[in-house]
């Protein structure tokens, strides 16, 4: 992996230098694809024949942070930098400029001046707004990209790779293309979808949510909910989680809190498995703590047990609320904030809360929402 890495970033070089220096065309697309070839991209169109010429905008899914080049090897079109300063870096890595640092609105307007000129390569926009690993779901579709034209070309994207992941959380472009460099090869599976107009006095959210229902179907996956927000929001709480007092070297010994009398004689380790039961058992308060505590012994991790519950793989008959004895009582501020979420859940809703967790993700997605805005219209009084 070290010589491969080693001779490939001088041949990527080459390669950056050859794609500068030659004309958009298609000898430069299958010059600039054969080189990168050797550096381990492996680029798969199917059914070319349904890429349709008129069309100005094609939409995608993310998987990793060079979606656009890999697609800009088949094709020619063009995608607006969104995040980072514009500069040398953007245009290097294949963005196009528009000089738009104000909102959205902005945006799209100065998207659709682009499109008015047909000379102008068609679009490529990515409404997920944030890669993930393409195995599990997509995330919400924002709705500016469906506000510029009313016809838009689904692009289905899958990526492969062998030993390493395709796309980690919070990591830079720049040890994404080393890992790309670092591994035998990566093998990006492209598929064109019959383009898709917009319906009669359709709104823009729902042409969004009609393609990435079409987009999911077509990959195999889970048409999420989640926002690229939310994304960001999982990752702090990761990185929260990691700074816990009970996280591995996160704190020395001496800024640890204080143990409860009643756990004290007890060994280390079962005090780690208690205090991470009770977090579990926070979040899923039907099931019985010792359900909780023999799957942690063997996970050591709350996420994964928390998974484990949520998806069936470990079995356990709920508990009343009744036999919920072991949690330590709530604070004032957390009763009254219980109170007033469950008086804010009791207007909107127009169904019982159920009391477990629902099987499908899709009901599982909905009751988060739920619970989103309850939250939300508490926070507002």
């Amino acid at each position: 992996g070290l010589c491969l890495l080693v001779l490939r970033v001088f041949i990527g070089v080459h390669v950056f230098l050859v794609s500068c220096a030659l004309p958009d065309s298609v000898l430069r697309r299958f010059i600039v694809r054969v080189m990168c070839s050797v550096l381990g991209l492996f680029v798969r169109q199917s059914d070319p024949r349904l890429r349709d010429v008129n069309v100005r905008v094609y939409i995608a899914n993310h998987v990793t942070q060079f979606d656009h080049n890999v697609i800009n090897l088949l094709t020619s079109c063009n995608t607006p930098a969104l995040n980072g300063a514009p500069g040398f870096i953007c245009w290097s890595r294949g963005f196009m400029e528009l000089g738009v640092t104000g909102s959205r609105t902005e945006l799209v307007e100065s998207l659709k001046v682009y499109s008015s000129h047909r000379e102008n390569p068609p679009l490529l926009l990515f409404p997920e707004e944030a890669a993930t690993n393409g195995r599990a779901g997509l995330l919400r579709f924002s709705s500016w990209p469906f506000s510029i034209l009313d016809v838009v070309q689904p692009v289905a994207l899958q990526v492969q790779r062998p030993l390493i992941t395709v796309s980690v959380a919070d990591s830079s472009w720049i040890t994404e293309l080393l890992w790309t460099f670092f591994v035998p090869f990566t093998v990006y599976q492209v598929r064109w979808m019959p383009s898709v107009p917009r319906r009669a006095e359709e709104l823009s959210e729902d042409f969004a949510l009609r393609v990435q229902e079409l987009l999911a179907m077509e990959l195999g996956v889970v048409s999420t909910r989640l926002t690229a927000a939310d994304k960001t929001e999982h990752m702090k709480r990761l990185r929260h989680t990691s700074l816990l007092p009970f996280a591995p070297g996160s704190q020395p010994l001496a800024a640890r809190p204080r143990m409860p009398s009643s756990l004290t004689g007890v060994a280390p380790e079962d005090v780690r498995i208690t205090a991470m039961a009770q977090r579990v058992k926070e979040v899923l308060p039907h099931v019985p703590l010792e359900v909780i505590r023999v799957d942690l012994a063997q996970t050591n991790c709350v996420d994964t047990t928390i998974a484990n519950l949520l998806e069936g793989r470990v079995p356990f008959f709920p508990e009343s609320k009744e036999t919920g004895t072991d949690l330590p009582a709530p604070s004032t501020s957390q009763t009254a904030a219980a109170s007033g979420i469950q008086g804010s859940v009791a207007v909107p809703s127009s169904k019982p809360a159920t009391k477990q967790f629902a099987k499908s993700p899709v009901e599982r997605h909905l009751s988060l929402q739920e619970r989103k805005r309850a939250l939300y219209d508490y926070a507002r009084r």
